[in-house]
């Protein structure tokens, strides 16, 4: 856990005032201890990545909500393809076959099509 003052040190474009209005506007979700705002390694790793989206890519305010919900859908659809995956893995391997080749024949079925 990393308090605010090392963050703001040790991301060198990162300002004070900017974070403090990602945490106002909950893009950015520190715990509180002791008094004291505490980041986890993955709310590090978000402010970084909000530094890039707005400092290097010039990411307007009022879009950055939007491209972080984008972002976050993406993570939760991996953790959950990282799921499945281990869970087809445990099955059997004629399980693991009838997955797999429903998976084969849903590809071919045109969902291209579909907007």
């Amino acid at each position: 856990m990393m308090r605010i003052d090392d963050l703001v040190e040790r991301i060198t474009a990162l300002q004070r005032s900017d974070l403090e209005t990602w945490i106002g506007e909950g893009l950015v979700s520190p715990q509180q201890e002791a008094g004291a705002l505490r980041f986890s390694d993955m709310e590090c790793a978000r402010v970084r990545l909000i530094c890039t989206l707005r400092y290097e890519l010039e990411i307007d305010a009022e879009t950055l909500p939007v491209v972080l919900s984008l972002v976050d859908q993406l993570y939760d659809t991996r953790q959950r393809l990282l799921s499945l995956t281990a869970a087809v893995a445990a099955q059997d391997k004629a399980v693991q076959a009838a997955i797999l080749a429903a998976i084969n024949l849903d590809a071919g079925s045109g969902t291209e099509d579909q907007a």
